[in-house]
């Protein structure tokens, strides 16, 4: 089998003006980054009445496995088969964390014959967004010490301080640590630690601001901790703001790129879904959906995860609304749901994942009903995408159609889209048009703005999740009570949780149900519009495993990279 490397090498590129030339795009909005990358003016999707004239398709997926379902490859797989039949379309994906590239998972620009390329110049760097993410934030941790060093001025309770510092690599030693060590030249003593870029506020304001002053407002209310008389401190009561803005002026324009057939790809912001808002900026969807008929943007992980955020989160601050949504679903992640098939990160799938067994398919379906059920309670129509394996029966994929339109689904149609590209995937272009164009789609957010934080959480576990009932640690109430009395408590919830099941326990297959979901902990996110909330034993910094995916990285005697994934 040919890796996507290789078949990413076999492409023949065109100049990204060109392509943006064929969407009508002007060329003086393009900034190139060499031949085959270009930062693209956010302000050509500047909000107005009308956010764009393109449908809106969102892709996601059932709970997956460590090794992912396909959820990019379908989202870059699924704008090639709508410009097979006839449609003007472009994606809207994540720059990858090079976390999981060098971790486990690998790239992220897709895969086989549906990527965005060069993918090695998308798994490695882009155009320096997250480094630019990474420094903002990092300046303001410096601003924090030292203020409190150089006499606290803003008298800050060291112990209320919750802003930590960020990079952009696996890395559990940096999970907890304390900082100022080695005496009082080296700043105060403090209990900190450590998240990935793609945890930090910093990434999530850039996903959801209309634009760069936006951006400089929201980064001034950034909330970093209190100071003694319970007041709350932020980034512009230490005069950081400004200079973080300037570092991210760059950052908030989406980088273009192309896909194995020619279609443009908007790459832009890189939350994960498990411990982050999960989804690509609004002003990428803005500019991409104002020059395409369609426009399919991706949301992290599964439908109980980035599409819930997109629609509680994305969609709250864009006015932008769903035509249609992409469910995508894999035979093997079914049977894992069945609960007969224990899997593990850093560890290969059973192989009896790829043994015919319509029995454990028909178990894990619990799974896919309950995602499909997930998607259509926010009133939008979903299309189900059977990504095929060479290993799937005729009877497994027969089970899985007819409970998806058993389930609610208006489609279920087999995609082969990784190993045909848009030719592969035309049936389930053919059924999200007709979705899309069906009229269906009456979009409503899960809970109000003025429901409490509390009943917000419990609104997800109970509807989404499937939990029994909910438990609140004395310390998140606490949380809670103070940020609603601070005028925080209609901000949208952000569950940061396990992405491996429904529930906040990985362990949990299928469709778990009446188990207690467990709330730990809550931060306050001020300057991205939403508030934290930590379930469960999720972490915020990854670690490495035995068996990293940088161990197969490396340049060959030309300077090409080689080993990427």
């Amino acid at each position: 089998m040919r890796s996507d490397l290789d078949i990413a090498r076999d492409i023949s590129l065109q100049p990204i003006g060109k392509v943006a030339s064929a969407y009508g795009i002007p060329e003086d909005s393009l900034d190139p980054y060499g031949k085959y990358m270009a930062k693209i003016d956010h302000r050509l999707g500047a909000k107005t009445g009308e956010p764009g004239i393109g449908k809106y398709v969102m892709v996601t997926a059932i709970t997956p496995t460590p090794a992912g379902e396909g959820k990019t490859v379908h989202t870059v797989g699924l704008s090639l088969a709508l410009n097979k039949i006839g449609k003007k379309a472009a994606c809207a994906i994540r720059q990858p964390s090079m976390g999981p590239v060098f971790g486990i998972k690998g790239g992220a620009a897709g895969g086989g014959y549906s990527q965005v390329v060069p993918m090695e110049d998308f798994n490695l760097h882009l155009t320096g967004d997250f480094h630019a993410a990474a420094a903002a934030n990092n300046l303001l941790s410096a601003a924090i010490d030292a203020s409190i060093l150089l006499d606290n001025p803003l008298d800050i309770d060291p112990a209320t301080v919750t802003w930590r510092r960020v990079v952009d690599v696996n890395d559990r030693a940096l999970r907890q640590i304390t900082t100022g060590l080695g005496g009082p030249k080296n700043g105060v003593p403090q209990e900190t630690g450590f998240d990935i870029t793609s945890a930090s506020e910093i990434m999530a304001i850039l996903g959801l601001s209309d634009d760069l002053r936006d951006v400089r407002v929201r980064l001034g209310r950034i909330v970093i901790g209190q100071n003694r008389d319970g007041k709350i401190v932020t980034a512009d009561d230490l005069e950081c703001a400004g200079a973080m803005a300037a570092i991210l002026r760059r950052t908030i324009d989406p980088t273009i790129m192309q896909t194995t057939e020619g279609t443009l790809a908007f790459v832009h912001t890189g939350p994960f879904a498990n411990i982050a808002h999960g989804n690509s900026s609004i002003v990428a969807d803005r500019v991409a959906a104002k020059y395409c008929d369609y426009l399919v943007t991706e949301a992290g992980f599964g439908a109980d995860m980035g599409a819930e955020k997109f629609f509680d989160i994305k969609c709250r601050a864009s006015g932008m609304r769903p035509d249609a949504v992409l469910l995508v679903a894999t035979i093997r992640a079914l049977k894992v749901h069945s609960g007969h098939f224990p899997t593990s990160q850093g560890r290969p799938l059973p192989p009896e994942l790829f043994e015919e067994n319509t029995d454990a398919v028909r178990e894990g379906c619990s799974n896919l009903e309950a995602q499909i059920k997930n998607v259509r309670s926010f009133g939008v129509p979903v299309v189900v995408a059977i990504n095929r394996f060479p290993t799937d029966s005729d009877g497994e994929i027969r089970v899985v159609q007819e409970r998806a339109l058993a389930a609610g689904a208006r489609a279920a149609e087999i995609s082969e889209v990784h190993g045909k590209g848009g030719e592969g995937g035309e049936a389930i272009a053919r059924a999200i048009v007709d979705a899309a164009e069906s009229g269906e789609a009456d979009f409503q957010f899960l809970y109000p703005d003025e429901m409490p934080l509390a009943e917000k959480v419990k609104a997800l576990a109970l509807k989404l999740y499937g939990a029994g009932s909910v438990e609140v640690s004395s310390a998140a109430a606490k949380t809670f009570a103070d940020l609603e009395a601070k005028g925080y408590g209609h901000l949208p919830v952000c569950v940061a949780k396990t992405q491996y099941s429904l529930s906040h326990d990985a362990q949990f297959k299928g469709a778990p149900s009446g188990f207690v979901f467990p709330v730990r902990e809550a931060r306050l996110a001020a300057g991205a519009g939403f508030v934290v909330v930590y379930a469960g034993s999720v972490m915020t910094m990854p670690g490495l495993g035995r068996t990293p995916a940088y161990k197969q990285v490396d340049i060959d005697e030309n300077g090409e990279v080689v080993g990427l994934f």
